[in-house]
Parts: C-alpha cells; sequence; structure tokens
C-alpha cells in the first residue's frame, strides 16, 4: 500500500460526514507505518474504543470506513476467526465491525458487518509480523501472495455490501 497522509485519509471516507471525518482520530506517526506491509490502513480511535476505521486503495484511491463495533464478551476458551484474513483470536481478538451503509440507505440507519480482527492489524498476521495470542496462524497450502489477495477479495467484497 502506498503511504497515506491526514489529508488522504480525511477525504476517503465513503460512509460519514465531512464533518465527521474532519473530526474523526487519525493514527499519529503515519510515516512510521509499515505501508509496505499493508494491504489497508486499520486503527481504533483511542478516545473512543468502540469506533474503528479502515482506508484500502482501490483503483488508484483511497476508500476509507467507519464502524463502531461492540467488544466480544466471550468466555476464557472462546476462539473466533477473522472473516478477513482467516486469523484465530481469544477472548474478544474479533468483533463485528459494522459499518453504515453509503448515501441514503445509510442515513436511514442500514448498515452491514463482518467480524474482523479488533486490532485490524490483518496484514501482519499474513505476513507473519504479528503472531495472535492464541500462537501461529494454521499453515496453508496458498502461497502469501494467493492470501494476500484472498483478504483483500474478502475486503472488497464487504466494502462492495456499502
Amino acid at each position: 500500500m502506498r503511504a497515506l497522509t491526514e489529508q488522504d485519509i480525511r477525504t476517503s471516507f465513503i460512509n460519514c460526514s465531512k464533518g465527521e471525518a474532519r473530526r474523526l482520530a487519525v493514527p499519529r506517526e503515519l510515516e512510521l507505518r509499515p505501508w509496505d506491509d499493508l494491504d489497508f490502513l486499520g486503527w481504533r480511535d483511542p478516545g473512543a474504543p468502540d469506533r474503528s476505521y479502515l482506508v484500502v486503495e482501490r483503483d488508484d484511491r483511497p476508500v476509507g470506513v467507519a464502524m463502531p463495533f461492540q467488544p466480544a464478551r466471550r468466555g476464557f476458551l472462546h476462539r473466533s476467526m477473522c472473516s478477513l484474513c482467516l486469523t484465530t483470536h481469544p477472548r474478544g481478538g474479533v468483533a463485528l465491525m459494522t459499518a453504515r451503509k453509503a448515501g441514503t440507505a445509510g442515513r436511514e440507519g442500514n448498515s452491514v458487518g463482518a467480524y474482523m480482527c479488533t486490532d485490524l492489524a490483518c496484514s501482519l498476521y499474513l505476513r507473519g509480523r504479528k503472531v495472535s495470542e492464541s500462537g501461529p496462524r494454521f499453515e496453508e497450502s496458498l502461497t502469501l501472495e494467493e492470501q494476500i489477495e484472498r483478504t483483500r477479495g474478502n475486503l472488497f467484497a464487504f466494502l462492495d455490501t456499502l
């Protein structure tokens, strides 16, 4: 993924108003992000832990989505799997992220959701740069490039529903 500026991020959101995009918390130190290892930029709002954001490059432009979520309250031994990168996590490492639909449908309260890693670090889990609390990812017969394409395909399918 190419490095994004704060302005790139703020103007990319498709499911919130310009005012909401202007007020949201953009990650600090963008220049320090591992851009070469990211398929998308995802972060949680430090001031509002129930809000998360995701920006991905699609058709040579950034597309951003605001996604509130409720942290999972599951048992100690319960594990869940991210629907984007297929990484398993224990105890709330995966949550249902909901995104308000764009346009009129969103203003009417319609939304869609997907189960995602709560830290939105799917790219780093895929590449082995980050390990889930439940241990390493399961071994697949797909190459890393194929796993990345699958993850991007899963993300684009989610965005297409918006």
